[in-house]
């Protein structure tokens, strides 16, 4: 017996996302490299003041996961997001997630079977941290699952691999900044709210 994914060449690609939530698959090699002086390629066509945010690298067979402003993760193949060519501005991510319509995806992590991480590290908009176990996040249902309790008017800004013995840095808008030990954070599991990572 064999998959779909088997049929399907494990090649090198980047995946791109926009502020306006506007995604694209495009192999890898469309990015030649260019000397010194060069005027450089359009790498994506966008919306006026749309601006590209995610620049992700992984390979058609790997994962990822898609972690939303309300707290929410979505699961994907690689591959299951549209090729577009260099220029094309890739669909809009509604066409290919359950996002509600005032849900945005604000970050993206690319996960493969070798990967050492162990954990992901989360923080909101408010300063919230937690750290929740990356086997927690291996069956997620095409609606999504809940990856943060958030209070309200918080939101989920961005979420990093780590691997247990790393070192946080957070900064804030106001040119703040907090480093501390990931161990400080206990592992905690899904739908819990976190601890206070730094004050605003």
């Amino acid at each position: 017996n064999f998959s779909e994914e088997d049929l399907i060449p494990d090649e090198e690609v980047v995946i791109t996302l926009t502020k306006g939530n506007y995604v694209k698959r495009i192999l890898a090699s469309e990015y030649r490299a260019q000397g010194r002086g060069g005027k450089g390629k359009i790498g994506m066509g966008t919306k006026e003041e749309d601006v590209v945010e995610h620049v992700v690298q992984a390979r058609t067979h790997d994962t990822l996961l898609f972690f939303t402003t309300l707290g929410r993760v979505f699961k994907l193949k690689v591959h299951e997001i549209p090729a577009a060519s260099r220029t094309a501005k890739g669909q809009s991510i509604v066409n290919v997630l359950s996002l509600s319509p005032e849900e945005k995806v604000t970050s993206l992590v690319q996960i493969n079977k070798d990967d050492p991480a162990k954990y992901l590290f989360m923080a909101t908009n408010n300063g919230t941290v937690k750290k929740t176990a990356l086997s927690d996040f291996a069956n997620i249902r095409q609606s999504g699952i809940v990856a943060i309790k958030l209070d309200n008017g918080d939101k989920l800004s961005w979420v990093k691999k780590t691997t247990g013995e790393d070192n946080i840095i957070m900064s804030t808008a106001m040119a703040q900044a907090i480093r501390f030990k990931e161990a400080d954070a206990r592992p905690m599991g899904r739908a819990t709210r976190g601890v206070r990572g730094i004050r605003l």
